[in-house]
Order: structure tokens, then sequence, then C-alpha cells
């Protein structure tokens, strides 16, 4: 059986899919649509209601291949392996990808080598090529100075990890329809040397960064690390979180979870503030999925501009202030 399909891989947590599933969908319906393929959706996992299952579908699946089973229930890269390797070798897709999440970074390459293919990690960018249909893979390089785009054209399937909030998630449109494809787990695919013991949740800077519906991020023009104040109080008076530029980061004057960019957290919040902040193409290429985005900057070329919804050309330390102050009245 050859398929050729493109699939992506959706992630769940306690029967719940995660956003991230739905990103990837838009990544993928693009390069099924390019391709003139079906796009199918993969979910293991235990306790994935019918509705969850029809949501990919809605969200832009024409498949999905389920295997709802206990042992699935929590993610063991040996388990969760073993059962796509069976898919694959049975399927045979053309086009694998996956969010870079934890699991995803752990899952793709330890069934690339099995299924000896290629692999891009964290890629920004993702196209098929004209002529020959191979999968384009761009993602950053040199430490996020240079975009590089890579291509695996003697094996099949392509595989590729994708940046979290790279990409808005699918819309619903609940009139599509597709085939929910429930397959049994093998026995023999379980690996019985590994176990979950228990699972401790820590706090993650970086991951509130994505999760976050407001940032206000803060970059050179602040002139030193003791003018994050501002930006830490706008945050705090607005409910956000604090971001910050890569020079702002390599100065010394906040830490990298804070880093927004490529060479950073990519990030989709529904405003995203930008406090001096130039705009290196690395930068804008970590917020462009905002919902809306605003900068202050005393420069009116300054590059961060281009792709602000309003922009404020000014002076950050009479602005900043001003705005600090008008706020604290609302919020008492």
């Amino acid at each position: 059986m050859s398929s050729r399909d493109v699939w992506t891989i959706a992630e769940q947590s306690q029967g719940k899919i995660k956003e991230v599933s739905y990103e990837i969908l838009t990544r993928g319906r693009k390069l099924a649509d390019k391709l003139g393929v079906e796009l199918a959706s993969i979910l293991l996992g235990y306790n994935i209601s019918d509705d969850k299952l029809n949501e990919l579908i809605h969200r832009g699946a024409d498949k999905v291949y389920i295997v709802n089973d206990s042992v699935l229930e929590n993610f063991i890269v040996e388990n969760y392996s073993n059962v796509l390797v069976d898919l694959v070798r049975k399927y045979k897709p053309n086009i694998i990808i996956a969010g870079a999440t934890t699991s995803g970074r752990t899952l793709m390459p330890h069934v690339a080598v099995r299924v000896n293919a290629g692999l891009t990690a964290d890629c920004t960018g993702l196209d098929i090529e004209k002529g020959t249909n191979n999968l384009l893979q761009t993602r950053p390089a040199i430490g996020g100075n240079i975009l590089a785009t890579i291509k695996t054209p003697n094996n099949r399937p392509q595989m590729a990890t994708v940046r979290v909030k790279s990409t808005k998630p699918a819309p619903i449109d609940r009139s599509r329809t597709g085939k929910i494809i429930k397959i049994e787990l093998k026995t023999e695919l379980i690996d019985g040397k590994v176990e979950r013991i228990g699972f401790r949740k820590t706090e993650d800077e970086a991951a509130s960064i994505q999760d976050a519906d407001i940032i206000v991020s803060g970059g050179r023009g602040l002139r030193k690390k003791e003018n994050f104040v501002l930006i830490r109080q706008l945050a705090k008076n607005l409910g956000g979180v604090v971001g910050a530029s890569r020079d702002a980061v390599d100065r010394g004057w906040i830490s990298y979870p804070h880093q927004v960019g490529l060479s950073g957290k990519t990030v989709s919040p529904k405003l995203y503030i930008a406090i001096g902040i130039s705009g290196s193409i690395q930068h804008l290429a970590g917020i462009k999925t905002s919902d809306i985005i605003i900068a202050i900057n005393n420069d009116p070329d300054a590059q961060i501009f281009k792709i602000s919804d309003f922009g404020i050309v000014g002076d950050l330390f009479e602005v900043v202030p001003l705005l600090n102050e008008r706020l604290a009245k609302v919020v008492k």
C-alpha cells in the first residue's frame, strides 16, 4: 500500500488535543494542496472522544488515524515510535511533520533513524519545490543569523518538526468531512522495558512567553539593564509577560528564556509591544503571527514599524512612564 499522503502528528494530554496539533494542520494543509494529495492527522493516546477526532477533520485533515489505548495514555517514546514506525511502513506517507515540542523533538528523530528518513528540526517555513515535489524545509542556522533551506530528495518519508507558534492554528470548518480510521494497538509494539513512574511539572519562563496573550518586549533602546523595570511595570499593568530582543539578552540585561525571535522563542500573542527594538529579521520572523503589534521607537525608519499595526515615534523614556502612569490608575 502506498498513499503518498502528507501526515501531521497530533498531540494529546489526558484525552485533550493540544493546540500545536492545529498549528501543524495549517502547515500540512498547504503542503497537501500543493501536492494534490490527502492530509492525514495521526494521533496516539487514550480516551480520545470522537468529537475531538472530528475536530481534526474540521480543521483540515482528510483522514485521522487514531490508536486509542490505555498503554498510550502517556508519552513513552519507545512505544510511540514502535506504533508510528509500524504505520509508516504500512501506509508509506510522503511527508510527516510534527511540532517542535518536547515530545515531537523526541519522537521524530527516533522514528527517522528507524525508517531511514531525513529529518529537519525546528523549521519556521515549509514549502514544496516546483518540478521535484521535494519538501523545502527552512530553519534558522548559525545562531539565527541566517535561514537555511534543506531538502532530503533521496529518501521517503520526508520529515520535519515545526517551531511552535510559527503559524496560526487551522480554523474550524464544520462543513468538512473525512474518515476516522481506528487502529487496534498491536501488543508486540509495546516496549515493556520502560514505564512512566511519575510526572513533575516545572515552572518554565520560556513556556509562559509562548503561551502568553500579552507580551511587552524591550531591546537595545533601553540602554541598560536597570531600565527593564519600565518593561516589567508595563507588562504587569497589562497582565502580560516580559520579552526581550536578542541584543538585550546578549548584553546580559535579561535571561535567555525571555528572548523572542528565531534564535529565541517564536510567539503569537494577542498583543505584542516592542519597545526600543529596531526590528531585525530574526525578531520580526518571531512575532509575525501576533494579532496586534505595537512599536515604540525614536527612529521613524526602524524596521519594526513595517509590520506594526500601531506605532509611536518617540522617546521610550517619556512614552512608557506615561503609559504606566495611566494604566496604574485603571488597574487600581
